[in-house]
């Protein structure tokens, strides 16, 4: 037992790290009129939705650029962070696939141009791919737009059997004269692998390796299982894109710090939690790097998994002290280029090539071929790079005549099989996935100015994601929904240590820019204290009735 000694602070609810997640769930507690602090170990706030100065006038993210799953969820509007200053700049086209080679004539000589508006996606397909798969692509969107919604649904609530249910079960309904869809074809259409549901659907091997490209960013590869979903959220896409905040990722979360203040919450920069306070079973606060003790009914710990089993420490009851969850072998290596100029693809007008996801494969062998090499804990021999650009359509993120360029290679592994040391492959490696750009924008390496490499090993350092995993754990169908981060865990609470909660990349939904987590989070333990605010309730209307009593009557 750790005595909670005396605090020189107090509020209703400590958040431990400002990450998106963290922000939301801290919104959501001071919005119900709790009071909140958030305390964050980085001078920067925001943890992977960050944006800095990392060149004289350019600001760069340091995690995510493009936001997907939270323009879903209904967060934003619930907070109304638009009041509260965040600006989105849509994607719009969302997703461009150069052709395979450039100069080459016929359909296969052009572009893949994913918009908002399906009827211009679909005309795209037909150019580049043939009529018959862009009716396919249209009926495609019809059928699963409605089963990602589910998702999208599912994902904002928690991953027990009643949420499930909610989410999912209206799919089978009858619509349209058409009769219930069984489950058991539901069941075999959402547990397929990414890459079996784009074969039953298409046949241009140019259209498949671009959505399994996108479908890939969620981690696993399209080969896996129940990754079939991660392909299928494309279909959302056309109802809203992804979007760049005005001024860098890092938008977010500094509208969210201001929608906190502006509800009496407070975030405390680079002095987070050493240690959680507790006694008798029971969490009580929180102790700081500093030595600052912050006396609290609840703490809410938005950080990786394994950070908060640290801070409980041997107060960590065996659902804490024995969470091992998959971390797996690192994720991607980005490379955040200062550039004269955007890509430039052959043929292609400029607007159209950056204003979204650059999904820069034309064929899913390259990515299988990448995931092996990860697998084999290898470096990729041909890295596939997706590009994005979002300082061509804001004059914020860089001065005139420059142009902030990031690109994302996914699977590089963390511990190479050779020894090899990430400090010594840094700039080279960097260099591999600029010139990967190169290949399908000649002149793009020319244009590279500075270079900032974001390696496995330097995620892990500058963001504090152990292995370099920017979705904290695994993303493969046995760490997602009841499983994440353990089925003992998955309600974001923790069983034997009353008054800890979770949210972040570990739990429910993932990673990815969504917030789902920190609401949840947040509503969980606002359930959790309606018995209490009912019984003192209760307990006032008691005494104002036996304070009525025993009042003396008139004389």
């Amino acid at each position: 037992m750790t005595s909670p000694g005396a605090a020189s602070s107090a509020v209703d609810v400590v958040v431990v790290g400002s990450g998106h997640n963290g922000m939301v769930a801290a919104c959501y507690l001071a919005r119900a009129g709790l009071s909140v602090e958030v305390v964050e170990s980085d001078d920067v706030l925001g943890g992977a939705v960050s944006t800095v100065e990392r060149w004289p006038g350019v600001r760069v993210d340091r995690g995510s650029s493009a936001h997907v799953i939270i323009r879903q969820s209904g967060i934003l509007e619930e907070l109304d962070l638009a009041a509260h200053g965040l600006r989105y700049l849509d994607c719009d086209p969302w997703g461009f696939a150069p052709a395979p080679s450039p100069g080459s004539s016929g359909p296969d000589g052009q572009p893949l141009v994913l918009s908002v508006d399906l009827d211009a996606t679909c005309a795209s397909i037909a150019a580049a791919c043939g009529p018959e798969d862009a009716a396919a692509y249209r009926r495609f969107v019809e059928v699963w737009a409605p089963r990602s919604r589910a998702v999208a649904a599912s994902f904002g609530r928690r991953p027990d059997a009643a949420g499930l249910l909610r989410s999912f079960w209206p799919l089978g309904a009858p619509s349209d004269g058409r009769p219930r869809t069984p489950g058991g074809e539901l069941a075999v259409d959402f547990l397929s692998s990414g890459d079996a549901l784009l074969d039953r659907w298409f046949a241009s091997e140019r259209l498949k390796a671009a959505l399994a490209w996108f479908g890939a960013q969620s981690g696993p590869p399209m080969s896996e299982p129940g990754t079939a979903a991660m392909v299928a959220w494309a279909t959302l896409l056309h109802d809203v894109p992804p979007g760049h905040p005005v001024g860098g990722s890092g938008g977010l979360t500094a509208a969210l710090r201001r929608r906190l203040e502006s509800d009496g919450g407070r975030v405390t920069l680079g002095d987070g939690a050493a240690r959680l306070l507790t006694s008798d079973g029971r969490v009580t606060g929180v102790e700081t790097v500093s030595g600052r003790r912050i006396a609290a009914a609840a703490v809410l710990a938005a950080c990786h998994i394994g950070v908060t089993r640290m801070l409980a420490g041997d107060a960590a009851p065996p659902a804490l002290a024995d969470a091992d969850p998959p971390l797996g072998n690192g994720f991607g290596l980005v490379v955040r280029a200062l550039t004269d100029a955007p890509p430039a693809y052959p043929g292609v007008p400029g607007e159209v090539a950056s204003q979204g996801l650059q999904l820069l494969c034309t064929d899913r062998a390259e990515l299988a071929a990448a995931h092996g090499d990860w697998a084999a804990g290898r470096l990729p021999r041909a890295p596939v790079p997706l590009a994005m650009c979002f300082s061509a359509g804001d004059d914020t993120l860089a001065p005139p005549g420059q142009h902030v360029v990031t690109v994302w290679g996914q699977w590089y592994p963390y511990a190479l099989a050779d020894g090899g040391n990430w400090d010594d492959l840094a700039e080279s490696e960097g260099q591999r996935l600029v010139a990967a750009v190169d290949r399908h924008a000649p002149g793009f390496a020319d244009s590279v100015q500075r270079l900032y490499v974001q390696t496995p090993l330097e995620l892990e350092r500058e963001l504090s994601l152990p292995r370099g995993n920017v979705m904290h754990v695994e993303m493969g169908l046995a760490s997602m929904f009841a499983f994440r981060p353990t089925p003992a865990l998955s309600g974001y609470t923790v069983p034997g240590l009353a008054g800890l909660y979770l949210a972040g990349a570990s739990t429910h939904p993932g990673g990815g820019v969504s917030g789902n987590s920190g609401r949840t989070a947040a509503r969980v333990l606002l359930a959790d204290r309606r018995p209490v605010s009912r019984a003192r309730s209760a307990a006032a209307r008691s005494l104002r009735r036996t304070a009525a009593r025993l009042r003396p009557g008139p004389t």
